[in-house]
């Protein structure tokens, strides 16, 4: 099925590299076009105006664009994460040369950021106990990576570990 809506991320010079990352990240990812800049320019002909790559099935562009701009924590990708050791394992290796931040959030080492996040997730805040959803976002709000056993036991009112 094509994809209507496709994400662009502006990289200074570093959009084939950044893929390449992207996609030793996600098993499911992979390259699927690079084109070059011409003698058109704005940049040296020959080197990598963008990539083109899927990670999961969902298509991204990156565009070797200059430094004009960066990114922001205004902008960020959720990533679902079945169980602890893929919230795990997705936090480690995002992370690696990055920074975390609060409540499950991160940026990689290119500054883009992320969401690493349990499946289910919303359901937990929105308990129709509001006291239990109270006490599992109150839990969320003190963790950086997220840890789905502390955060269902938040919710059932069990002491922190």
């Amino acid at each position: 099925m094509h994809q209507r809506i496709t994400p662009n991320l502006w990289f200074d010079t570093e959009a084939e590299e950044a893929a390449a990352f992207y996609v030793s990240v996600f098993k499911t990812g992979r390259i699927v076009n690079v084109t070059h800049y011409t003698a058109a320019g704005p940049r040296p002909a020959g080197t990598v105006m963008t990539v083109e790559f899927e990670l999961d099935g969902q298509r991204f562009v990156g565009i070797n664009g200059g430094p004009e701009f960066s990114f922001s924590e205004a902008v960020s990708f959720q990533i679902d994460c079945e169980d602890q050791a893929e919230i795990d394992y997705y936090w480690e290796r995002l992370g690696e040369g990055g920074e975390e931040g609060p409540c499950g959030w991160l940026k990689d080492r290119y500054g883009l950021s992320w969401q690493v996040v349990p499946t289910g997730m919303d359901e937990l805040f929105a308990d129709p106990d509001p006291t239990k959803a109270e006490r599992a976002m109150q839990a969320m709000f003190g963790m950086r990576k997220l840890d789905i056993a502390a955060l269902r036991n938040a919710a059932e009112g069990a002491p922190a570990a």
